[in-house]
């Protein structure tokens, strides 16, 4: 029997299309109580035991055996040893995707990553001073899929930023250690990385442990247990984001080749079966061929059970009455990813408020923004779109506000503040400002 995927079929112009179109967006974000529970306790267990509980789940999940932390640190010369042992076209793709991913950045922090100050009219300096953090965590997942992708685009913005320390930690289920990922940590400029994940791996990261060194932040995706554990460590330290389940929405005015979008809701379908896959289009023809171009591409994907699935239970293919209302619905849905498949991509670009990134045409595939055009493919995810960005050189630095008051400006100033200070009853607050007055 040949595998189909049949994403639901909406019309905006139905009277019952919003009820399905807000059934069809919803997902439960909401973690099982028992992964709750469980992570709580690995998360005092480090805490508690360090190093001795590292190795213990490290053994339990990993099946990995070690007398020492310490023999779970990667050396700088194992992950050269992986770039060489990697074919010539994986170094130069790792390569040039690192110059991209890094120019970018580099651009990202001369925009907003500066400091900078001023002088008011009486003489008192008033600025901002952005500094890069110390030390941070980057997770990246080993388990049923490796992304060295996923290093580049966390490591390489720490590293931008000025970030001293960028302490890499990645499971290697039985031992087995992915060459393309520690390549990448070495292109990347990874200060120190070690074989140990999930909720473990995040508790030692942010509490420290004999060999561990504590950060001050946390990025990179995981599975349950690791959102869970950095949902739990916040406040502690730093974290992204917690990330759901990827997305992509197509807005398509039919020009695109139906193959071409297609294969691009399949990128996405096919991380796993929570994934979500919408058509916005205005032109019923053009959907069905779109259809037509899912059920025949379909059998010949690796994934296809994953595609059918997701394309199934998550996917939509929306009928809409004009491409403006399409970007209206796009606003509405604020999706991770955003590929504005028209032949005048600028004309609609304008009305789009809510995107973790916008892909202009139809020559940009979101596949080439998860490894090389630049931009970070670390995203808002689930709607968060409407309120955060990206990954960037921002999430690694830090901003203190710089203020050096004149005597000028304190006369100006002081009775300002004691008048606000007496209005709080704050007496000390108020008489600081008033012994510096004349």
């Amino acid at each position: 029997m040949t595998l189909t995927a049949t994403p639901l079929r909406l019309s905006t112009a139905d009277s019952q299309f919003e009820a399905a179109f807000q059934a069809r967006l919803h997902w439960a974000a909401d973690t099982d109580a028992a992964i709750e529970a469980s992570v709580a306790a690995i998360l005092r267990d480090v805490q508690q035991r360090g190093d001795a509980a590292v190795l213990e789940y490290t053994a339990r999940w990993d099946q990995v055996q070690a007398q020492a932390v310490a023999e779970l640190e990667l050396t700088q010369a194992e992950l050269k040893a992986a770039f060489d042992s990697i074919p010539a076209k994986q170094r130069q793709a790792l390569e040039a995707a690192a110059q991209r991913v890094r120019s970018y950045h580099e651009a990202q922090k001369r925009a907003c990553g500066e400091s900078w100050s001023y002088r008011d009219e009486h003489g008192s300096l008033l600025g901002q001073k952005v500094t890069p953090l110390d030390r941070v965590g980057i997770y990246v997942p080993g388990g049923k899929a490796t992304y060295p992708s996923s290093v580049l685009m966390n490591a390489i913005p720490a590293h931008v930023a000025g970030v001293g320390e960028i302490i890499m930690v990645v499971p290697t289920p039985r031992g087995e250690k992915n060459a393309m990922v520690l390549a990448a940590a070495y292109v990347a400029g990874v200060t120190r990385a070690f074989t140990i994940g999930g909720a473990q791996a995040v508790a030692a990261l942010a509490h420290g442990t004999a060999t561990i060194p504590a950060v001050h932040k946390i990025t990179g995706p995981g599975n349950a247990f690791v959102a869970a554990a950095k949902r739990s460590v916040f406040g502690t330290v730093g974290i992204d984001m917690i990330a759901g389940p990827s997305e992509i929405l197509v807005l398509a005015d039919g020009s695109t080749p139906p193959d071409w979008v297609a294969m691009d809701l399949f990128s996405q379908a096919e991380h796993d079966e929570l994934a979500q896959s919408i058509l916005l289009c205005p032109d019923a023809a053009y959907i069905a061929a779109v259809q037509e171009s899912i059920n025949r591409l379909l059998p010949g994907m690796p994934r296809k059970d994953i595609i059918a699935k997701s394309l199934n239970d998550r996917g939509a293919l929306i009928l809409t009455r004009s491409m403006q209302e399409a970007c209206d619905i796009s606003n509405r849905i604020a999706p991770e990813h955003l590929e504005v498949s028209s032949q005048d991509p600028h004309r609609w670009e304008p009305l789009l408020k809510h995107a973790g990134a916008i892909f202009l045409g139809a020559f940009t595939s979101e596949s080439l923004g998860d490894y090389c055009a630049g931009p970070n493919h670390v995203l808002p995810t689930s709607g968060t779109a409407r309120f955060s960005s990206p990954l960037g050189v921002y999430d690694f630095q830090k901003r203190s506000s710089i203020i050096e008051v004149s005597e000028a400006g304190a006369q100006v100033l002081g009775p300002i503040a004691a008048e606000l200070a007496y209005g709080e009853s704050l007496q000390a607050h108020a008489r600081a400002a008033e012994m510096r007055l004349k």
